[in-house]
């Protein structure tokens, strides 16, 4: 079976979802059967430095509203993901554009890295509050998942992967994704949002049913 995600490293609901679906492959019994594939995806592709200013400010800004209103919705989510296990620190969040970020992410999958990548980054910008669109704290975490710190360096000052992830953003559009987490399963389901664990298992049983057993068991009647 095949989930594909899409996803931006800085939405809060992208970890969330990451980390429920991870406690739904836990009750799975085919979990190692299971092959899961990230797409990129930007929720803001003209995203710039603000200099200054913080998340609170960057969502206040972003949505027309106060910054009071910011840090209670953000206090929010922080208390929704604690409920799965992440912390986060949106005071030390800094808002980034995340196509580096993304570009490191198909450099890792083609080491085998890439569900590593994912994890590091979610918890570098929302826990850690490192800058991830600089440079200098992309190699550190590639440094840290195994990747080759030249070999990072280098691709980041190049265009490498571009294409890749506007390729994703482009197949998202063409499947009519415009938020995200957005899961699919075998190209035949769809879970869109962080929902519950338990919507996710019963998507990953359903899937699991109406193909692979049988496929495996034709194949095993016709050795």
């Amino acid at each position: 079976m095949k989930i594909e995600i899409w996803s931006d490293v800085v939405c809060p609901f992208c970890y969330m979802g990451k980390r429920k679906l991870e406690i739904a492959l836990g009750q799975f019994p085919h979990r190692d059967e299971v092959e899961i594939l990230w797409h990129s995806f930007q929720l803001d592709p003209g995203a710039k430095r603000m200099e200054g200013k913080d998340i609170h400010d960057y969502l206040a800004a972003k949505c027309g509203r106060s910054r009071e209103w910011a840090i209670e919705v953000n206090a929010d989510v922080a208390a929704r993901a604690g409920q799965v296990g992440l912390e986060y620190n949106f005071d030390k969040a800094i808002p980034v554009n995340t196509f580096d970020a993304q570009r490191l992410i198909h450099l890792a999958a083609g080491h085998g890295l890439q569900a590593k990548a994912e994890e590091r980054l979610f918890a570098a910008y929302f826990t850690e509050g490192r800058d991830i669109g600089e440079i200098p704290a992309l190699t550190e975490i590639a440094d840290e998942i195994g990747l080759d710190t030249e070999e990072v360096r280098s691709m980041l000052e190049s265009t490498d992967y571009a294409d890749l992830v506007k390729g994703d953003i482009e197949e998202a559009e063409s499947l009519g994704i415009n938020s995200v987490p957005f899961f699919v399963f075998d190209r035949k389901y769809a879970i869109s949002g962080a929902q519950p664990s338990h919507l996710f298992l019963e998507t990953l049983e359903k899937v699991w049913n109406e193909g692979e057993p049988n496929g495996r068991d034709a194949g095993e009647r016709g050795r």
